[in-house]
Parts: C-alpha cells; sequence; structure tokens
C-alpha cells in the first residue's frame, strides 16, 4: 500500500437490507441513505422504461 492510496476516497459501503444499523455513525447511514436513494431512483427509471415499452406494446396489438 503507498501514501497514495490514503488521498483516495473510500468507496462507499453498500447497503445490504436487513442489516444491523446499530454500529454504523450518523456519516454512514448518510452514505448509506444517499446510496438508496441513488438505487430507487434507478429502479424507477427502469420502471418506468419497462412501463412505457408495455404501453407501445398494448398500443401496436390493440390497433
Amino acid at each position: 500500500m503507498s501514501f497514495l492510496d490514503d488521498d483516495r476516497q473510500k468507496k462507499p459501503t453498500a447497503h445490504e437490507i436487513g442489516a444491523d444499523l446499530s454500529m454504523l455513525s450518523v456519516d454512514e447511514l448518510d452514505s448509506r441513505i444517499g446510496l438508496l436513494r441513488q438505487e430507487i431512483t434507478r429502479l424507477e427509471a427502469e420502471k418506468e422504461s419497462k412501463a412505457a415499452g408495455r404501453r407501445a406494446a398494448d398500443g401496436l396489438f390493440r390497433s
């Protein structure tokens, strides 16, 4: 490990649903909340993409 490794920002820890939260600091909890919010946004975008595809297919087959 070189001295340069210390300057790199650490990758946020992934969150496991149902994990014990009692040992996490407020900063760690904030980080996990941010990760989960990003994941929710990603999931909602994928859901909308699939719903749009479904609506397009339904429209095609109803004609």
